[in-house]
């Protein structure tokens, strides 16, 4: 069985930074792309940033720059470094990872619980 966990929201104000971390715990045979999405009230789920298994990253446009999505393999961790937040990037946070649990099958979808971010004008 396969479980996100997230950690790191709260309430900070315009300007100010958060960290998320995202932890994997588990079985599986290889862990693939894994990233942060968010969902606003009202509003769809969208991706903020993804990072491959090699590390590399990729981001919306709206927080390049100021966000960095970061891997550690070793701990199965990924973090996400929230500078100069802005009060439209409220949200609940969520991490997904794409995960084979098998040496014969194929990546799956995981998702976290999810950790609510704030941003105060």
């Amino acid at each position: 069985q396969v479980q996100l966990v997230e950690s790191g929201g709260g309430l900070v104000q315009a300007g100010g930074s958060l960290t998320l971390s995202c932890v994997a715990s588990g079985s599986w045979f290889s862990i693939q792309d894994m990233g942060w999405y968010r969902q606003a009230p009202g509003k769809q789920r969208e991706s903020v940033a993804s990072i491959t298994k090699a590390g590399s990253p990729n981001y919306r446009d709206s927080v390049k720059g100021r966000f960095t999505i970061s891997r550690d393999n070793a701990k199965n961790t990924i973090y996400l470094q929230m500078n100069g937040l802005k009060p439209e990037d409220t949200a609940v946070y969520y991490c997904n990872a794409q995960i084979i649990t098998t040496s014969w099958g194929w990546a799956s979808d995981y998702w976290g619980q999810g950790t609510q971010v704030t941003v105060s004008s």
